[in-house]
Order: C-alpha cells, then sequence, then structure tokens
C-alpha cells in the first residue's frame, strides 16, 4: 500500500505542477498570438504555422527513442540498478546526438523545394531565413534534453516542466517586446532558439545534481539481447511516429497547397485554442504516465486494468466537458481576438471539436500502451492511418474544401486507431477480452453527445444577445454547469467514481 500511496502522490505532484504551467504557458502564448496576429501580415501567421510543421515531420529522425529508452528506464529504476541506468543513458545520448545531425541534414536538403509548400511563396519576404531559423530551433531542442527523461522516468516530470515554463513565460515576454517596439519576426525567432538552448542547460544540469553517476565515463555496454530489445522498440515507435506526424501535421501542408496560406493562418488561430485545451489536459496523462510504468514493473494485470478504467473514466469525463465548451465558444473567442476574417464555418468548428473529442479519448489506452511496453503489437496500424489520412484528406479537399481536410483526419482515425489501440492494450497487456471497454466507450460517447445537445440548446435559445464578450462569458458560464451537473447526476454512483474518490480522500488525508 505504501508503494501504490507514493505513486499516487507523485502522479498527484507531477498533474499539479504540469497543469498549472501548461494553463501559465497557455495564457502567456495566447497574449503572444494575439500580438503576433496584429503585428504581423496573415501571410506570416501562415507560415509560422506551416513551417512548425514542416519541423514536426522532421522530428520523425527521432524515431520514438524517448518513449522507447523512459520504458527500458522502469525496471533499473524500479530496481535500483544504477549500472543499467548508465548504459541506457549513454545509449540515449548517442541517439539525440545523431537525430540533431539527421534532422540538420533533412531539413537543409527541403530548403531548394520551399515554394513547393507554399502556394502563394512571393508574399514572404527572407523566406529561406525564417526556415533556417525553425531549424536551428528544431535542433538545439535536441542537446543536453535526454537527461530530461531520466527525471521523467523518476516520476520527477515536475522538474522539467518547471524548467520549461520559465524559459516560455521569458520567450513570450521578450517575444511580444519585438513584435510591438520593433515588428521583427527574425528577432522574435533568434529569441526563440536563445531560450530554447538555456532552458536545456538548466534541465541538464538540475539532472547532474540529482544524479551524479550521469557524469562517469564507465557506463557498461549493454549486453546484445538488451540492445537488440531496444532497437525492435525503436523500429516499432518510428512507425507510430511516422502515422502520428502525418495524421496531425500535415493538414497545414494540404491546406497551403489547395486553399492558400491565409487559409493555414486561420486553422493555426483555432489550433492554437483547441491545441492549448488539448495540452493542458494531455498533462494530467503526462502525469501519471511514469507511475504506471512503475506499477507495471511490479504488479500484475488485474490491478493494472482496474487503474486503467479509472483513468478512462477521467478521461471521458474531462474531453465531454471539454469538447462542449470548445464548440460553444471558440467562434465568439477567435472574433474577439484576431477578426471576423478568421471564422471558420460551424460545420468546421463542428469536425474540429469531433476529432478533438476522438483524439482525447484514446489517451488512456496510449499512456498504458506506451508504460507497458506493447508498441510493437500495433506498428502497422499507425502506418495505414497515415496513409489512409494523407489520400483520403486529399480526396475530400477537391470537393469539400477546408472541411474536407479535417474530415479526412477523422474518419482515418476511426477506421484504425480507436478500434486497434484498446484491442492490442486489453489482448497484450491485460490478457482479457475488451467488449467491455467498447461498451464502456460508446456509453460514454452516447452521453457526451446527449449532453453537448442539451448545452448548444440552452446556449442557442437563452443567449439572444448583440455583444460578443456577453456571448462568449454567458456560453462559457453555461458551459461550466451544466455539462458537470449531468455528468455527476450520470456516473455519480458508478465504480469508477467510487474508486476515484476513494484515492482523492486517501490524498487529501495524507496532505
Amino acid at each position: 500500500m505504501k508503494e501504490a500511496r507514493t505513486r499516487t502522490e507523485y502522479s498527484a505532484r507531477n498533474t499539479t505542477v504540469a497543469l498549472i504551467s501548461r494553463l501559465s504557458a497557455i495564457i502567456m502564448g495566447y497574449l503572444l498570438r494575439v500580438v503576433f496576429t496584429h503585428t504581423l501580415s496573415e501571410s506570416y501567421v501562415g507560415v509560422n504555422g506551416l513551417f512548425l510543421d514542416i519541423i514536426q515531420v522532421l522530428s520523425l529522425s527521432e524515431m520514438g527513442v524517448g518513449t522507447a529508452i523512459t520504458f527500458a528506464l522502469y525496471k533499473p529504476i524500479a530496481c535500483n540498478d544504477i549500472e543499467k541506468q548508465k548504459s541506457l543513458m549513454r545509449l540515449f545520448r548517442k541517439f539525440y546526438y545523431a537525430v540533431a545531425v539527421v534532422v540538420a541534414i533533412l531539413g537543409c536538403a527541403l530548403i531548394p523545394f520551399l515554394d513547393l509548400f507554399i502556394k502563394d511563396y512571393e508574399s514572404v519576404e527572407h523566406l529561406t531565413l525564417i526556415y533556417c531559423l525553425y531549424l536551428t530551433n528544431a535542433i538545439c531542442s535536441y542537446l543536453l534534453i535526454y537527461k530530461k527523461t531520466l527525471m521523467d522516468a523518476h516520476q520527477l516530470l515536475y522538474i522539467g516542466i518547471f524548467y520549461q515554463t520559465m524559459s516560455w513565460v521569458i520567450q513570450d515576454v521578450l517575444q511580444i517586446v519585438v513584435l510591438v517596439v520593433r515588428h521583427d519576426f527574425i528577432l522574435f525567432l533568434v529569441i526563440n532558439i536563445a531560450t530554447t538552448v538555456l532552458c536545456n542547460l538548466c534541465i541538464s544540469v538540475h539532472a547532474n545534481r540529482l544524479y551524479p553517476y550521469l557524469k562517469e565515463k564507465n557506463a557498461p555496454k549493454l549486453a546484445h539481447l538488451e540492445q537488440k530489445k531496444i532497437f525492435s522498440d525503436i523500429r516499432a515507435m518510428l512507425m507510430h511516429k511516422v502515422g502520428t506526424v502525418i495524421v496531425n501535421n500535415t493538414d497545414n501542408l494540404v491546406l497551403s497547397a489547395f486553399v492558400g496560406i491565409v487559409s493555414v493562418g486561420s486553422y493555426s488561430n483555432y489550433y492554437l485554442l483547441i491545441g492549448s485545451v488539448r495540452q493542458l489536459l494531455n498533462q494530467v496523462y503526462q502525469g501519471i504516465t511514469a507511475s504506471v510504468g512503475n506499477l507495471g514493473a511490479v504488479q500484475k494485470n488485474g490491478h493494472m486494468k482496474e487503474v486503467f478504467e479509472a483513468v478512462f473514466f477521467i478521461g471521458q469525463w474531462m474531453y465531454g466537458f471539454a469538447v462542449i465548451c470548445l464548440y460553444e465558444v471558440i467562434n465568439p473567442f477567435i472574433e474577439i481576438s484576431f477578426g471576423k476574417q478568421y471564422l471558420f464555418s460551424d460545420v468546421v468548428v463542428f469536425v474540429l471539436c469531433v476529432n478533438f473529442y476522438m483524439n482525447g479519448m484514446r489517451n488512456a489506452s496510449l499512456t498504458f500502451r506506451d508504460s507497458m511496453g506493447l508498441f510493437w503489437y500495433d506498428r502497422y496500424k499507425a502506418i495505414v492511418e497515415a496513409l489512409l489520412n494523407l489520400a483520403v484528406s486529399l480526396l475530400l479537399v477537391q470537393c469539400l474544401g477546408t472541411v474536407g481536410v479535417f474530415a479526412g483526419t477523422l474518419l482515418s482515425m476511426a477506421l484504425t486507431s480507436l478500434w486497434v489501440e484498446p484491442y492490442i492494450l486489453y489482448k497484450h497487456g491485460f490478457a482479457c477480452p475488451c467488449t467491455g471497454y467498447f461498451a464502456r466507450y460508446f456509453v460514454y460517447m452516447a452521453v457526451a453527445g446527449a449532453v453537448w445537445y442539451l448545452t448548444d440548446f440552452i446556449c442557442r435559445s437563452v443567449l439572444v444577445l448583440e455583444s460578443m464578450w456577453q456571448i462568449l462569458f454567458g456560453r462559457l458560464l453555461i458551459c461550466l454547469f451544466v455539462p458537470n451537473l449531468v455528468f455527476l447526476l450520470v456516473y455519480g454512483k458508478t465504480k469508477e467514481f467510487r474508486f476515484l474518490s476513494g484515492r482523492l480522500k486517501s490524498l487529501w488525508k495524507r496532505k
């Protein structure tokens, strides 16, 4: 019981710090985005979103090494095997330095082809220099940061998050000053590079203080079988990484090529809010990942399954509430922040929100899959989903325009990830049928849909107001109470709710 409580406390600490830090970063990021949109042209807004996506595609060279090494660290940490930790970190360092070189080579190779990605190439000055600065920041992000993985695996995620949040806040303040005073996009990007290097250096120094053995040069080489297992996991994670990047980061490329760079700017503004909410909620899963990995190293499948069902229950509540809020407030928010010219239609907003909800419902399965090292079994799913997404999006954008791109992403996910990932988790992780999972999933989805319809009906019937600010805050107030009250009435007596209530009460008594 003591170990379980310790894991709960680590999860609570990591999650709390992560949520507060992410919320701070979101607020600062929003202020920066507003200033960015109003001080630079729509073309620069679009270029920012496009180049960020290109860098994400280049990050495929990371191959999921971080996830594979983190999983390999859980057992040595649970057994206090220092020599094995040293060996793994030595291997990890070599991987990340090699990744930095590969990203640099691939990134430079793309420079002659930048005009192929941008329909209105001539509208942006100094495009090649801007791209090179984005690329430099990506390369710097791999230097020294590998040590953060060891802290995360020791359930000390909050330390790295603290440094990252401080660097983001400093970066955003400096960038806002530069945009307001000088309207200088080049200096804006130079600040980004400087804060990335400074943050990684601080994390590295802190990790060296916590784990002095990182500085020792006599780390033994891993056994051949252990290296073979890690390389096998890395190959599987590469397939997952390819799928994730193509699914999540090619929408801007398709929009830019077929609709125009201004449409990419509009999507970037929507993604600012949707992505910020997603990142905020993802902190809950990041906060528990190392604890789940530690639990899997010492516990049996039955208890893991019980914990998973509780985490899945939390996720469906969080994402059900969040998607309702997003749908009701996102267009008023965009109009107030950036202007009417950036608005999407209700149909596009609906598809974006459904995508957000479906992706969020996957997080519990993905967290446990990664923590239990089950990357290998569904590796081909990621490739199939990626190819299907690209093909369907390219087909639908021809006839439906912007909404076709996002509909393609939704269809490809529904046909692959939504059922393959839980099937693999239950079969190879819990060793039991997954029929109970899908029954829960459909119940959760039906309840969320009904509550969404009810909340939307109330918002549109009650709030007939002229001021966009009144509409925004009125809808937000309704969304804060109606969904949560209905969810509490529906789920208040379930096994999962009682399980979580008990854990929270126990944690509160200890604190």
